[in-house]
């Protein structure tokens, strides 16, 4: 491994049988990036994270965390990995704070070390004033939010998600995404890999995409270059104040915008360039005096290029 690739499937490959659930994939992750695995039901994901995660073995290939082979040494390459991998579960009847302690010392932390990153992270997720309760009392995305609690115990430098919003409702989602953001901007040395199905969450939290389909891998890259692979992307502006002809003709003018039209009450931007052109034309935007309250990539732009990368590799 180089220091850039914390995370690396080599030639990976799982067979069931006949049927293949991944062929020969080979993916190097970024260090310190947040990457979304993407890909339809029975591309591959599921299956992968778990040989990443031990639950099952390659039939051939390899896979290693930070350098460490997964399945010659799994102790030591998931010695400081975070995972939480389907649906999280506990000992219904021990309590967060318990169950910490439980698995800190699995882990071979110190006391110390437990019972302050316990009330660290319970403040973290948003679940504090739960931490002397039965676990077997929790809501589905209040075990959720303990899971990814539990996975960043001891400060671990990769994190591996299977779809940690799966089966929540939308104000368990929307909190759960708060989370992975706060996560996310809070270290300056984690790298995030996750799985799911939902476009606009991976859009949101990601600044890195693999999408897989009948376990090959189809595209790894940033998200801008994937979105905008022609040189631009779309952008929703949203402002106060009501958009007029005058505020249109003076936005197409504006450096690297294509072009600006009305759709419906929001405005629609065409930019040449990635997020370095978006921050300098949220910054104009101040100068022209516009109260912008959203700017935003248009959601269909990733949902367009994922359709058209899946119909072509059936």
């Amino acid at each position: 491994m180089t220091s850039e690739h914390p995370i690396e499937l080599i030639n990976l490959h799982k067979a069931y049988g006949d049927f293949v659930a991944v062929d020969d994939l080979s993916l190097n992750i970024k260090k310190n990036s947040f990457t979304g695995l993407l890909g339809p039901n029975g591309a591959g994901k599921s299956t992968s994270l778990k040989i990443l995660t031990n639950l099952i073995t390659p039939t051939s290939g390899e896979a290693l965390l930070n350098g460490i082979s997964v399945t010659k040494n799994p102790w030591e390459a998931l010695l400081t990995v975070g995972t939480v991998i389907e649906t999280p579960e506990f000992y219904l009847y021990l309590t967060p704070r318990e169950t910490f302690r439980y698995v800190g010392q699995l882990l071979g932390m110190r006391s110390e070390s437990i019972k302050y990153e316990t009330d660290v992270l319970l403040e973290k997720v948003k679940m504090s004033e739960w931490a002397d309760k039965k676990l077997g009392t929790f809501s589905k995305g209040m075990r959720q939010r303990i899971a990814l609690a539990q996975a960043l115990l001891n400060s671990p430098n990769i994190i591996i998600l299977d779809e940690p919003t799966s089966g929540l409702d939308p104000r368990g989602m929307a909190e759960m995404r708060e989370i992975l953001k706060n996560l996310r901007s809070g270290s300056k040395d984690l790298t995030v890999l996750m799985s799911s199905h939902m476009l606009h969450e991976v859009s949101d939290l990601c600044d890195y995409i693999a999408m897989v389909n009948h376990g090959k891998l189809l595209v790894y890259d940033d998200i801008d270059t994937i979105i905008g692979d022609t040189g631009t992307r779309r952008l929703i502006l949203k402002t106060i104040e009501k958009p007029t002809d005058t505020i249109l003709s003076t936005l197409s003018n504006l450096d690297n915008v294509l072009s600006a039209e009305l759709s419906g009450t929001e405005i629609e931007l065409i930019l040449k360039g990635g997020k370095s052109e978006q921050m300098e034309l949220f910054n104009t935007l101040g100068t022209m005096g516009l109260t912008v309250y959203s700017l935003a990539d248009d959601a269909n732009a990733l949902e367009d290029k994922y359709l058209s990368l899946i119909k072509e590799s059936r």
